[in-house]
């Protein structure tokens, strides 16, 4: 006999498959709402049957362009998104479903499919809708897998429409019924033998089997590799004991050490993360000296003309009463007196880069005590030790300055 069971369900078994489609129904609301909702929840269903071949397959949404009812804005990324998650898994085949009626090349299916799968060696191809399509038209050269070729092909099938599923037309009536489309259509008469849901399900059977043949030694030595690393760690933590003053200790030192670690890779440019977005860490601390300082010097003003007249002053009043005799170089005692006012005008912007570099070495110690965001106490010690000590070495500069 035939029969489903639905996981959220333990223990019913659903004989009549009208019940069937009725709990997924119910079950998507108890989910999503009455609204036309989604969610990334699947519903598991496994059905039991003589007429049926092994497959396990995930019904996947189509992509939603414009929100309905209680769909969010963002609904159509929120679907792509749930959509590359499964089929970007290299295990996994993708059955790129179209209809026939619209064109190939706009199809969803098969653009996202593209994007997981540019080769087409896991992508398998269905057109649908074959009996919509307009008077004079066919999707031979579709079938026929020469418009956009895919490695595995494509079949055709007709599903019921609306008014059958409405009407009570059962599934062997409807197969019936698809067999006789495809023989008595002249556009793929030649082909009704590799058509239809029944050589669907044939194939798919098939190269769902050859797949996993393929993948399985690959997929058993990864979980071989998992399991000798799985049992490595269990014998390092075998006679661990969580209160053990020493592993604290431990735990502390290499936490410090891995903050300062990140520290210094993110001043000297070497850090795991690039950020694409803006200058930080030792990338802006040197865009401060080469860039920022050397404009806030062009900034400053400058008169030639009462420099000259400086300097004028300060050569004769070193002379005093004697006369100033015209010399190749400036005195000694003038020139000193010129240049230590010129460079007391350097202090402004020299304390500005200081004030610049401290900030930015404080947005580096922030951004490193992320990593110790479960400790907050950690956290919050190792920022203020540091911090406290860069502002230390701020005022030693600025006295220096």
């Amino acid at each position: 006999t035939e029969y489903a069971e639905f996981l959220h369900c333990k223990g019913k078994k659903f004989t009549d498959f009208d019940e069937v489609r009725q709990e997924i129904e119910a079950e998507t609301d108890r989910v999503t709402g009455m609204n036309k909702g989604i969610s990334s929840i699947p519903i598991n269903l496994r059905v039991y049957s003589p007429h049926v071949l092994s497959l396990t397959l995930i019904d996947l949404p189509g992509i939603t362009k414009v929100p309905v009812g209680d769909q969010p804005p963002d609904i159509e990324q929120q679907i792509r998104d749930m959509i590359m998650q499964f089929i970007s898994r290299e295990n996994c085949l993708i059955l790129a479903v179209t209809p026939a009626n619209t064109d190939l090349a706009n199809s969803d299916a098969l653009k996202l499919a593209k994007e997981v799968d540019p080769q087409g060696l896991r992508t398998i191809g269905v057109i649908t809708k074959l009996d919509l399509m307009d008077e004079g038209t066919d999707a031979r050269e579709v079938l026929e897998n020469k418009l956009l070729p895919l490695r595995r092909g494509y079949i055709g099938v007709v599903n019921r429409s609306q008014k059958d599923i409405d009407g009570k037309k059962d599934i062997k009536a409807a197969l019936l019924a698809e067999r006789k489309f495809f023989l008595s259509h002249p556009s793929y008469r030649h082909m009704a033998d590799r058509m239809g849901t029944p050589y669907l399900q044939k194939v798919l059977n098939q190269q769902l089997t050859n797949h996993i043949r393929d993948t399985l030694p690959a997929f058993r030595s990864k979980l071989q590799s998992q399991l000798l690393s799985i049992e490595h760690e269990v014998e390092v933590y075998k006679n661990f004991r969580p209160e053990d003053p020493t592993r604290k200790t431990k735990a502390l030192l290499q936490m410090v050490q891995q903050f300062s670690v990140d520290f210094e890779k993110r001043i000297e440019g070497s850090g795991d993360q690039v950020d694409t977005l803006e200058l930080s860490g030792g990338a802006k601390i040197n865009r401060i000296f080469h860039e920022r300082f050397p404009f806030e010097l062009v900034k400053m003003e400058f008169n030639e003309k009462e420099l000259r007249r400086e300097i004028s002053y300060a050569i004769k009043n070193i002379h005093g009463i004697r006369q100033v005799l015209p010399c190749l170089f400036t005195p000694d005692m003038a020139f000193e007196a010129i240049v230590k006012k010129q460079i007391v005008k350097l202090k402004g912007p020299c304390l500005k880069s200081v004030d610049l570099v401290m900030q930015e070495l404080i947005n580096t110690v922030k951004k490193c005590t992320k990593k110790l965001a479960t400790y907050p106490r950690l956290c919050e010690e190792t920022e203020r030790i540091v911090a406290g000590y860069i502002r230390e070495r701020e005022e030693k500069t600025k006295d220096q300055v």
